[in-house]
């Protein structure tokens, strides 16, 4: 693509790495997120898409000189949309200017009407001259008071709010509207700040405050309290690797936006094995950074969509490992991630240089034997379970903890970078699983405690949406919290995380704490509800289903 003479504001073409040109806006970036060295680049919001990058001015063309061009060369279901989205975006500006230029006609013909009866014949306006010639002189002095006051007074007004006040939006320059530009709300990111992720802010820019935000440019990370104070979570953060005290190592991985174009996504090919609740957005977020991906599912249909998607099929395991440098599994308990080895499985694909990660949560028995049998035929091996349910697995926002070989580790920087927002290195084999075990254990725990809260509250007359707004407005706000409390008081239980997945990691987690001869009675009593509410079929419903062991 040529350069341009470009502007903030303008809407454009933006052409990002392997992908095809995308209609977008050129916004003001964060205040923490600083401009990349070299050429001249601007930051743009693509519409359509949750997509936001640096791009190089060369990547760049104005959206109504090529729109034509464009529309030609892409036919994509997605891409049409993204067009109609800029389209929705420019009739609403034009209805905004419309309506501007007719209340300021109107103004005008007010104040000229206001002027014509205001205005003195010639007779009372000499009578009025020769009565006011007297007072000039005395005024003077107050008036060159009144000057200097004047003066003073604009100068305590600063540069940018002087600015904005005399100099005239600039033609070409989408409008922004306050009303109906406003970023839609998501139960799913509300309370998003009280997190870990609080450390990672985008604050607004002045000259582009939430409110004149689009709303073809609703990112995952917004904060959707109603305070005024709102800011944003950072759009990208940089790899960075800390070293902590304990050996362990946490890259804070960029999410599924990343500086000067996107992530770069490693040259190996990627196989995935297994597109349940989590793997299905590990996958669909690989393929998005421009990984090249080979996928596998016991039911085959489920890879229908990643195929068009641009993923390769693996008709086996066995195939997908042979044909690919580096394979994930994702699958659901300690049986299916030893059945994956097996018959036409991983085990006939490994062989030296082949690598192999595990992302399921399994016991560290389990994953141990999973390691011996891979490095024993010349593979390498790293497990990596994730914390997170299939919203933040759609959204990119995984926490990933690893353990094992660690060149592996890095040799899935872009990977990680791609399905999570952060990952921790723990060290060897097991310890991974141990601790995926020991969150989700507290997580189940924490689950429960809430269910039973809200029965309690119920059968003593009290409102549950009462004790839920007390919650959310004390130390135990959290995501989390809100979103499992509204999915029982509005009896929606589609799965987020599955019920039976969270009753068998704390069963893992009570067998963990007995091999160590350590305690655990609150996530026994726990465990004893989940089994409870799979009695009553909740096993494939979301883990607060386990409020109806309470009520039956």
């Amino acid at each position: 693509m040529a350069a341009v003479s470009l502007r903030l504001g303008d809407l454009v073409w933006g052409k990002l790495g392997r992908y095809p040109p995308w209609p977008g806006k050129i916004v003001n970036p964060p205040k923490d997120l600083k401009k990349p060295r070299g050429k001249k680049c601007f930051f743009v919001k693509f519409f359509g898409t949750e997509d936001h990058a640096w791009i190089k001015v060369e990547q760049l063309k104005p959206y109504h000189a090529h729109k034509e061009e464009m529309i030609k060369i892409n036919k994509g279901k997605r891409f049409q949309q993204a067009v109609d989205a800029v389209e929705e975006f420019l009739r609403r500006a034009k209805g905004k200017d419309q309506t501007s230029s007719h209340s300021s006609a109107d103004d005008k013909n007010r104040r000229n009407s206001s002027e014509e009866r205001s205005r003195p014949n010639s007779g009372d306006e000499k009578r009025k001259l020769s009565l006011s010639e007297g007072k000039v002189k005395k005024n003077m002095g107050e008036g060159k008071k009144r000057v200097s006051s004047g003066s003073s007074e604009r100068g305590s007004k600063s540069p940018l709010k002087r600015a904005q006040e005399q100099s005239p939006r600039k033609r070409g320059r989408p409008p922004k509207d306050e009303k109906d530009l406003t970023i839609p709300e998501s139960s799913t990111v509300k309370g998003m700040m009280a997190g870990p992720m609080a450390a990672f802010k985008w604050q607004p820019t002045v000259s582009e405050p939430v409110k004149d935000a689009d709303p073809h440019f609703h990112h995952f990370l917004l904060s959707q309290t109603e305070k005024p104070a709102v800011c944003y979570q950072a759009i990208t953060k940089k790899l960075k690797i800390c070293e902590e005290e304990t050996g362990s190592t946490s890259i804070q991985a960029a999410d599924s936006t990343a500086v000067n174009g996107s992530i770069t996504p490693t040259d190996k090919k990627i196989g995935f094995l297994g597109l349940g609740l989590m793997g299905s957005g590990i996958v669909s977020n690989l393929l998005k950074m421009g990984h090249t991906v080979t996928v596998w599912n016991r039911t085959a249909e489920k890879c229908d969509l990643f195929i068009q998607e641009g993923a390769r099929l693996g008709r086996t395991p066995a195939e997908v490992v042979s044909t690919c440098d580096i394979t994930f599994a994702c699958v659901s308990d300690p049986k299916a991630a030893k059945d994956v080895l097996g018959p036409s499985g991983v085990l006939q694909g490994i062989r030296p240089g082949k690598c192999y990660v595990d992302m399921s949560t399994v016991d560290a028995d389990t994953v141990t034997e999973l390691a011996q049998v891979i490095v024993s035929r010349g593979g390498r091996f790293l497990e990596a379970p994730v914390s997170g349910n299939q919203q933040l697995s759609n959204d990119g926002m995984l926490v990933i903890l690893a353990a094992g070989d660690r060149g592996l580790y890095e040799d899935c920087s872009s990977c990680f970078q791609a399905m999570g927002k952060t990952s921790f290195f723990l060290g060897e084999v097991g310890n991974a699983a141990k601790m995926m075990l020991i969150v989700n254990m507290v997580q189940g725990s924490f689950m429960a405690t809430i269910a039973e809260g809200l029965t309690l509250a119920q059968v003593t007359g009290q409102s549950q949406q009462t004790l839920l707004d007390i919650l959310n407005q004390g130390q135990l706000a959290s995501i989390f919290l809100d979103q499992k409390c509204q999915n029982i008081l509005q009896g929606n239980f589609k799965p987020d995380f599955y019920l039976k997945y969270i009753q068998k990691d704390l069963r893992l987690a009570i067998a963990l704490g007995d091999a160590v001869n350590h305690p655990t009675p609150m996530a026994a009593a726990a465990n004893e509800v989940y089994k409870r509410a799979k009695a009553l079929d909740q096993s494939d419903n979301d883990m607060s289903a386990v409020y109806r062991a309470y009520i039956h």
